[in-house]
């Protein structure tokens, strides 16, 4: 099997000629060696760019399985394919033989050989506008690092289009490098990207999109002084909408939101699948089949206040079989798409994915310079007692907690959770004192490198601790 990083070589361009991320088709007999010629050919080739998000960020994908099913909120319930590997991020029984995680590694490599070519050829072309192009692939890149970098650890950083065998040369890069990369290419993107009202269009990366993601990276790294001075660049020029707009079908790109995936429903279009795979598993009532993947735990649903809008909003608990019996279930609704045509046993959704929204930017920024105004502004929005007021759940009685707390029914099943646990050094803990009740080390924090990728070069590519 050779695969290592490098895999996709002969992609498919995605033809996007209007404004619309979603009005495209595909190109015909485009050759990758003589293609690159002009302002027109990088529009084209960043759809296949950004058609890669479909995959890294869907929901069987390593945020939704790392962020979420690792963590205290979630657990699977599918029983396709081959359980364990499901199992092993639900449990934290990770093997390095894991075909989930060879499959993660292989998609975000496969994505970033696309952007590194659309790079280096933009970067020997000369027209306006072409540090912006360049600045939306490196978003792009940036945002599959940092995926990369908290999951692994060390990775091998690639930059630029390689052969196979040079691949298979590449080791590991120290993950303090990867960082850099990653801050370098946002801050590229975040000088040379336009703000998000000159977008170029509905969806494209934008500037404020740049640095709300470098602020996350800079928390995550510790910088909490640069991370401040770079949200504060974000600050105000959103709103916070009502939580319920968030799912609305007729809202989408509303004014929360900072960096959204665009889906359109419908079986002959680039429909998306949460609602079909969030769904209670086999259940042929909610909706045709159900996937049973991040179903919710009653540790998240007992994370809820009393009178938070939220919960209800995000979590529907059961549902009634024909017969009237009463099925036990907690299950995401936030992608909830009753009408949505089914595309066999799956529901050919519109919902869109947020990837970034407003909300995140006040949170973070309350973790970045400890003034609970930010978080009080998204506990105001749904009508909870501001954190220090009267009224405010005791349990939680450092800022630190209520971060932990507000960011966990906030972003509830948006593939936050366990990537919010690490940051902040709560991980290990909040798992073990779950109803999962899972004891790990701080070396299990971390994936295995694929079995498969080492064998390639065992000599070169070396296994995090916990799985040698």
């Amino acid at each position: 099997m050779k695969k290592i990083y490098i895999i996709l070589f002969c992609h498919v361009f995605l033809l996007g000629c209007s404004a619309d991320f979603l009005d495209k088709a595909p190109l015909s007999n485009a050759n990758e060696e003589n293609f690159y010629k002009s302002q027109e050919d990088i529009e084209v080739a960043l759809w296949s760019a950004y058609n890669t998000l479909y995959t890294l960020y869907g929901p069987e994908s390593l945020p939704s399985f790392f962020g979420e099913l690792m963590s205290d909120n979630a657990y699977s319930d599918n029983a396709a394919g081959r359980i364990q590997d499901y199992e092993s991020f639900e449990l934290h029984t990770m093997s390095v033989d894991n075909e989930l995680v060879l499959n993660f590694w292989n998609n975000y490599y496969e994505a970033i050989y696309i952007i590194n070519n659309i790079i280096a050829n933009a970067e020997k072309l000369d027209f306006s506008g072409r540090d912006a192009l360049i600045g939306e692939a490196k978003f792009l890149r940036a945002l599959y690092y940092f995926d990369m970098v908290r999951a692994w650890g060390d990775v091998p950083l690639v930059t630029s289009p390689m052969s196979i065998d040079e691949a298979y040369a590449q080791a590991r890069t120290p993950k303090d490098q990867v960082y850099a990369q990653i801050i370098e290419d946002l801050d590229f993107s975040s000088e040379k990207l336009p703000v998000k009202t000159n977008q170029r269009f509905v969806g494209a990366a934008s500037q404020e999109a740049a640095n709300t993601l470098l602020g996350k990276v800079y928390l995550t790294l510790g910088d909490k002084a640069k991370a401040a001075e770079t949200l504060l660049k974000v600050y105000g020029k959103f709103n916070l909408v009502p939580y319920a707009d968030l799912w609305d079908l007729t809202k989408k790109n509303n004014a929360s939101s900072i960096f959204e995936i665009q889906y359109k429903g419908g079986v002959s279009n680039p429909y998306s699948l949460y609602w079909a795979m969030f769904s209670p598993v086999d259940n042929r009532v909610v909706t045709a089949w159900g996937g049973g993947f991040n179903q919710i735990t009653d540790d998240l649903w007992n994370a809820y206040e009393t009178g938070d809008p939220r919960r209800d909003i995000s979590i529907q608990d059961g549902y009634q079989t024909p017969g009237g019996a009463t099925v036990d279930v907690k299950f995401p609704v936030k992608w909830k798409d009753a009408d949505a045509p089914v595309a066999g046993l799956r529901e050919a959704s519109d919902n869109n994915f947020i990837v970034l929204r407003y909300a995140d930017v006040l949170l973070m920024l309350t973790e970045a310079t400890s003034d609970p105004k930010y978080l009080n502004e998204v506990r105001a929005r749904v009508g909870l007692p501001a954190y220090g007021a009267t009224g405010y759940p005791s349990q939680y009685n450092t800022l630190g907690l209520a971060l932990e707390h507000e960011r966990q029914v906030e972003f509830a099943s948006e593939f936050h959770r366990w990537f919010d646990l690490i940051r902040t050094g709560r991980a290990i803990s909040v798992i073990k004192n779950s109803d999962k009740d899972i004891t790990i080390t701080e070396d299990e924090l971390l994936l295995p490198i694929p079995f498969l990728v080492i064998n390639q070069n065992p000599n070169v590519i070396t296994q995090n601790e916990a799985y040698k």
